[in-house]
């Protein structure tokens, strides 16, 4: 998993934990306020629990697509590298 989707999965990790917490603290009350807030909060932290799974799995799944191809074309990916690497080289000197 790259860093950018280990950084949104760590998110929703301590936005779920948070939420859990305040469930857990608002439990004594019993306005029908509160109770709906709850049922909400909870119903929105399910939903992402969902999709913080969804979005694992296709790290996943393209991770191992990925792998797939540079193992059946290991000189045109890394001929593919070479010329992005480059020009994105190219592109930064020329920007300095």
């Amino acid at each position: 998993m790259n860093k950018n989707s280990q950084a949104v999965s760590d998110d929703i990790n301590a936005l779920a934990q948070d939420a859990r917490a305040l469930l857990t603290d608002t439990a004594a009350l019993t306005e029908d306020k509160m109770v709906e807030a709850r049922k909400r909060l909870s119903a929105a932290l399910e939903s992402a629990k969902e999709t913080c799974g969804r979005m694992q799995e296709k790290a996943i799944e393209g991770a191992k697509a990925t792998d797939k191809v540079v193992r059946e074309h290991p000189y045109q990916a890394v001929g593919v590298a070479f010329a992005l690497g480059a020009v994105i080289g190219f592109l930064l000197s020329r920007r300095n």
